[in-house]
């Protein structure tokens, strides 16, 4: 049936996971996500520049 959850999948329960593998797989997902930011801003460098300028402006303009 397409709409059972499959036991691995989204829809899965939650089984006896450790905390520590739990905490690999947290990290490395967001390693990869930060790598992947990285890797947008190096592709994009007039956006990255355009947003580095907007956000020293918006850091000039605030008042402490």
């Amino acid at each position: 049936m397409p709409d059972s959850p499959r036991p691995d999948g989204p829809g899965a329960a939650p089984g006896p996971e450790s905390a520590a593998a739990r905490r690999r797989r947290r990290d490395r997902f967001l390693r990869e996500l930060h790598e992947a930011e990285a890797l947008r801003e190096r592709v994009r460098p007039r956006r990255a520049r355009t947003a580095r300028l907007r956000q020293a402006l918006r850091m000039r303009s605030f008042r402490w």
